[in-house]
C-alpha cells in the first residue's frame, strides 16, 4: 500500500511538471480548457494522478476551476498584472527590510548560487527553467525572512508570476531574462544601502511592464 501511494504521488508530480511547462511555453494558452479526458489520453494514466496534478496547479494559480465551466488556464488581465506588480514591490521591499541586518556569508553564497542557476538556464535557452530559476532567486529573501505570512503571500502569487513572466518573455521575443538583468539586484542585495535596494526593487519590477501589458491586451482582445 505504501509503495503504491508513493508511485501515485510521483506520477502526479511528473504530470504536474509537464503541464506547468506546457502552460508556460504557451502550448496551453490562457483560457484554454484542461479536461481530465484529454489529459488521460495524452499521458495514458488514470484519473487519480491527473486530479492530483490539476489540484496542485490550481493551488499555484496557473489553473482556475469554476462550477459548470470546468478547469481552464488562468487568463491574466492588465488589472491582474498591475495588482501583481504593486503587491510584489511591497512584499519584496518588506522582505529585504526583515533580513537586512541578518545577511551574512550563507545568504551571499546562496544568492550567488541561485543567480548562477538562472544564468545557466538563460544560456541554455530554456525558458521554463529560466522562469523557475528567476523565481527561486527572488524567493530567497522571503524564505529567510522568518515571516511565515510573508512567505505564504509570496507563494500565493508565484504561479501568477510564472504566467506574467512567460507573457513578458513572449512579448519581448526572448527565452528568459537578459543575462545581465539581475546584476544590479545582486550587487545591491549584498551592498550596504537598504534605500538603494528599495529603489532597485521598484525599477527592477517596472522594466518591460508596459510591453507585457500591451502583449496581454492583444491576447485577450
Amino acid at each position: 500500500m505504501k509503495s503504491n501511494a508513493i508511485k501515485r504521488e510521483t506520477m502526479g508530480a511528473q504530470i504536474c511538471n509537464e503541464l506547468r511547462s506546457s502552460i508556460l511555453s504557451g502550448e496551453f494558452a490562457p483560457g484554454d480548457a484542461i479536461t481530465e479526458t484529454a489529459l488521460a489520453l495524452r499521458f495514458g494514466v488514470s484519473r487519480a494522478p491527473l486530479r492530483e496534478a490539476m489540484r496542485q496547479l490550481i493551488d499555484e494559480g496557473l489553473l482556475v476551476s469554476k462550477p459548470y465551466t470546468g478547469t481552464r488556464v488562468l487568463e491574466l488581465s492588465t488589472d491582474d498584472i498591475n495588482d501583481i506588480y504593486s503587491m510584489r514591490i511591497c512584499l519584496e521591499i518588506f522582505a529585504f527590510e526583515q533580513i537586512w541586518d541578518r545577511r551574512g556569508p550563507p545568504f551571499e553564497a546562496e544568492l550567488k548560487a541561485r543567480h548562477q542557476a538562472l544564468l545557466k538556464a538563460v544560456d541554455g535557452g530554456d525558458d521554463v527553467k529560466a522562469i523557475d530559476a528567476e523565481l527561486d532567486l527572488h524567493g530567497l529573501v522571503y524564505e529567510l525572512s522568518g515571516n511565515k505570512i510573508l512567505l505564504s503571500s509570496w507563494m500565493g502569487i508565484r504561479g501568477r508570476l510564472q504566467l506574467y513572466w512567460a507573457a513578458h518573455h513572449r512579448a519581448h521575443g526572448i527565452t528568459g531574462p537578459k543575462r545581465e538583468s539581475h546584476d544590479d539586484y545582486i550587487r545591491l542585495a549584498l551592498g550596504n544601502s537598504i534605500e538603494e535596494m528599495r529603489n532597485e526593487i521598484q525599477s527592477h519590477m517596472r522594466r518591460g511592464l508596459e510591453t507585457t501589458k500591451a502583449f496581454v491586451e492583444t491576447q485577450t482582445a
